[in-house]
C-alpha cells in the first residue's frame, strides 16, 4: 500500500494490528499446547516438552509485543549516527579559529609552579603607626 503522507497509521489502526498478532500469537500457544497434550498422552515422553516450552514461553512474547507500543515508522529507514561534540580546538592555527578565544594555551613550565618561599607570608610589622597618640 502506497501512502501520501509519511503520517503514522491511527491509533485505532495500531492497536486492531497489536490485538491481531496477540490472538495469533495466543492460536499458536493453543496449538502448541494441545500437541504437547497428545504427545504426552501417546507416551512420547520427551518429544513433547518440544511444544509445552513453545505453549509456556509463548505468552510473555505475546504480552510484550501487545503491550509494546505503536509500531515504529519504517518509512524513514536507518539515519546515520552523528555525535553532537563541540569542535576541538587546533594549537596550530590562529586566534580565528578557535572560536576567537585565542590561542591554546602551552603547557606549563616549571617556573609557574609558585615555591614555599614566594608563598610564605611575613610577619606583621611591630612598629604600627597609632591613630591619635
Amino acid at each position: 500500500m502506497h501512502l501520501v503522507t509519511q503520517a503514522r497509521r491511527s491509533l485505532s489502526e495500531d492497536i486492531s494490528y497489536r490485538q491481531r498478532r496477540y490472538l495469533l500469537m495466543m492460536g499458536i500457544r493453543a496449538l502448541c499446547f494441545a500437541i504437547a497434550l497428545i504427545l504426552y498422552t501417546n507416551h512420547f515422553g520427551w518429544l513433547a516438552a518440544i511444544p509445552a516450552m513453545g505453549a509456556i514461553f509463548i505468552p510473555y512474547f505475546a504480552v510484550v509485543f501487545a503491550n509494546g507500543g505503536r509500531e515504529p515508522d519504517n518509512t524513514r529507514g536507518f539515519m546515520e549516527y552523528q555525535p553532537n561534540v563541540p569542535a576541538t580546538r587546533d594549537p596550530a592555527a590562529g586566534p580565528e579559529a578557535n572560536g576567537g578565544n585565542g590561542p591554546r594555551p602551552s603547557q606549563p613550565r616549571s617556573s609557574d609552579n609558585l615555591s614555599a618561599s614566594r608563598l610564605a607570608c611575613s610577619a606583621p610589622s611591630q612598629d604600627r603607626d597609632v591613630i591619635g597618640s
